[in-house]
């Protein structure tokens, strides 16, 4: 590393944070940066006269953009610094212990050991020091914060009333956004006291919901977002309110800026206690606990396990020394506090280069093009596969094979190709091929247009083999559906099982599972009898079902898990609904056109028909008088549900609950809602529902209301 190469480093990070904070445009992933930011530290520490004055480390945050009025803050808006491991976290706390204990008066520990040697005096000192601080250590209060992945805002108000918002900027002067921040409905204009601080200034994140954000970027009006904290950044610096207002955005304080007041604070955690007091929405997921590595390592294992189920994104946790006194002592240096750190969650979104592009056939025959990519660590395992979709998304993203490209991963889900970051130096364009990878049979194009309420219609290019149950893969699809969790849940029978047996020609179409013999299963590597006795004993288990349940698993297109059992309830027989047209099969509610095509396509198809037969023959069987039963108990009967925020309970449970008595559970709010189901941290479809005057409830109720 030369001098040279170190001002390339700082011209390339100034570059990437303009892009990020002015442009409103990243160049490269959080992770990315964070890293390539922890490596100019290094390089600092090792070359301290290197350092010049545009280094990112000498300043608190970057420049601010001149369209909106500068607003100086009159108490810094530091950024965290960041800790990627349990070891980091631990070394940070333990060189603030260090820090407090270096500040006490040592003058009579000098005098004690005033006639010994020098050396000797020295040597016992530093043992001194070192078992204070690790006492000090075990004796430091921590408070535990979820790292909301959001846009940094300042509330300053006067006698408990909003003067102005502004953004944190480069952490001494900010962006006046006072204009988009009262469009935010849990950003109180008047604090809930009758007696308010004369200056209070409220720091804290303004972030978007993981439900908002994907309806955003679904939207024809708007350009893609990286991320949800790149959309709330950008909905923030829009210049008309009613842009803003039309993207639902949320706000949850973290710390205090200005104040002057009679009433005193000890500890961090009261600060936040009072916001809640004075009407703001606080963070639930905080946990208070002493320092030691087992409690940050407790800790940093809760909240990744509970990452993936919050309403909003989270990319690490925040603790914080809770002494406000303590925190006073330390201080912080030119970027950031001496008192807290930002320990990060592993990467979910990185950059890779897109090697080549597969198209993988699934159960209804529609071909799905699967991105191959150079491996690459995300959000905790290597990747090398990502889904794009469909041609109609490969289109959007001008993608071709050998760009570079951003991918984002968030727990068991896909990883998915966001953008392209870079055109690659060779570039290949991504075709549909003419015939089945798998059979080779004809492929065909289908272009369907969805209708929409209050937008614009759109296109949606689709590719399917016409092979269908002559097409190999579609066959083992269809019998993984079949057996799935939604459908019969024959848990015993995997899907790599599955695959096995098809490769062997022993499933060749759903029915032949329950012609199965122990010798099929147990001539398996690493089955065996008994295990294949446990199979078998759960196949025919599964012939007792629900004539909807049935209704799902035989994967007719367009007729899911709702769609079944109003098709069930409104025909009540199998021959019933057989024998029903098109016309027939549109009165049935949530049955559309195209879904009645579908449903009279698949019985009017002999082969469909003799599945469904064979299925029969082979003891599948349900009770006849179950839709009368249920009828019987549906108190909730033609009312619709909306479910929002973080239950306590399942979603899963609480929607078969409402369907067995009759309700129906829609994903949207509307004038047709009935009741809202709002939990914790509800987003938009509570703000809707309180436009239109939906009756909204919470859990407690909803128990005692289906009871």
């Amino acid at each position: 590393m030369t001098f040279k190469d170190y001002q390339q480093l700082v011209a390339q990070l100034n570059c990437w944070s303009h892009a990020y904070h002015v442009l409103d445009a990243p160049l490269i992933s959080d992770s990315e940066y964070d890293a390539t930011f922890q490596e100019l530290r290094t390089i600092e520490k090792q070359h301290p006269t290197w350092i010049v004055s545009e280094s990112p480390t000498q300043r608190v945050g970057d420049i601010v953009s001149s369209v909106f009025r500068k607003i100086p803050h009159e108490i810094k808006m530091l950024s965290l610094e960041n800790a990627f491991s349990l070891e980091e976290t631990n070394a940070f706390f333990l060189r603030a212990a260090k820090s407090l204990v270096d500040l006490e008066d040592f003058e009579k520990l000098d005098n004690l050991l005033a006639d010994t040697t020098i050396k000797k005096a020295q040597e016992l000192k530093s043992e001194f020091k070192a078992l204070a601080t690790s006492q000090l250590f075990e004796t430091l209060p921590i408070f535990s914060e979820p790292k909301l992945d959001g846009f940094a805002i300042s509330l300053h108000y006067e006698n408990g009333i909003l003067i102005y918002g502004a953004t944190r900027g480069d952490g001494e002067i900010g962006e006046d956004v006072t204009h988009t921040i009262k469009t935010i409905q849990s950003i109180p204009l008047k604090l809930q006291t009758d007696t308010p601080p004369e200056i209070l200034e409220v720091r804290g994140e303004v972030f978007m919901t993981k439900a908002v954000f994907e309806q955003l970027n679904q939207s024809e009006n708007v350009r893609s977002f990286v991320n949800p904290r790149n959309a709330a950044a950008g909905t923030i610096r829009q210049l008309n309110p009613q842009a803003a207002m039309e993207r639902p955005l949320q706000f949850i304080p973290y710390g205090m800026g200005a104040y002057s007041d009679e009433r005193e604070f000890t500890r961090h955690a009261e600060i936040l206690s009072y916001f809640g007091e004075i009407g703001f929405k606080t963070n639930q997921n905080c946990r208070a606990f002493l320092a030691s590595e087992t409690a940050f390592e407790q800790d940093y294992q809760r909240m990744e396990a509970l990452r993936d189920s919050l309403p909003m994104e989270i990319d690490g946790i925040v603790y914080k020394i809770d002494d406000l006194n303590l925190q006073e002592k330390l201080g912080f240096i030119a970027r950031s506090p001496k008192w807290a750190v930002a320990r990060k969650f592993p990467a979910q979104v990185m950059t890779t280069t897109l090697l080549d592009v597969d198209f993988q056939v699934g159960r209804t025959g529609v071909l799905t093009p699967v991105a191959r990519l150079e491996p690459v660590f995300v959000g905790g395992v290597t990747v090398s596969n990502a889904t794009l979709h469909n041609m109609d998304e490969i289109g959007r993203l001008k993608l071709c094979i050998g760009d570079k490209v951003q991918i984002h991963r968030a727990g068991d889900v896909i990883p998915k190709v966001v953008k392209v970051v870079s055109e690659g130096e060779i570039r290949r364009a991504i075709v549909m091929p003419a015939h089945c990878p798998v059979c080779e049979s004809e492929v065909i194009k289908t272009v369907n247009e969805i209708v929409y309420k209050n937008k614009p219609s759109k296109k949606i290019t689709t590719y399917h083999c016409s092979g269908g149950y002559f097409c190999a893969a579609q066959i083992v699809e269809r019998i993984k559906y079949y057996a799935s969790r939604n459908c019969l849940n024959i848990r015993q029978l995997g899907a790599k099982l599955v695959e096995v047996l098809c490769e062997q020609g022993v499933l060749n179409n759903v029915a032949d599972i329950y012609r199965l013999q122990i010798a099929d299963i147990a001539n398996l590597e690493g089955q065996g009898e008994k295990n294949a006795a446990k199979i078998l004993a759960a196949i025919e288990a599964s012939k007792h079902t629900k004539f909807s349940t049935f209704l799902t698993a035989l994967g007719i297109s367009e007729v899911g898990e709702s769609g079944a059992k109003n098709l069930a309830r409104h025909f009540k027989t199998l021959d019933k609904l057989r024998a029903a047209d098109e016309e027939a099969l549109v009165q049935v509610p949530d049955v559309g056109a195209v879904t009645a095509h579908n449903v009279r396509t698949f019985f009017d198809d002999t082969a469909q028909n003799q599945l469904v037969d064979d299925l029969l023959c082979a003891g599948v069987f349900w009770d006849e008088n179950e839709n009368e039963s249920i009828e019987n108990k549906q108190s909730l009967s033609g009312q619709t549900w909306v479910l929002t925020g973080t239950l306590s309970l399942p979603r899963n449970e609480i929607k078969a609950k409402l369907e067995r008595l009759g309700a129906k559970v829609s994903g949207a709010v509307s004038a047709k809602t009935t009741y809202v189901l709002a939990g914790e941290a509800a987003g938009s479809k509570l703000t809707e529902a309180q436009k239109l005057g939906i009756k909204i409830i919470n859990e407690a109720q909803f128990l005692e209301l289906t009871q």
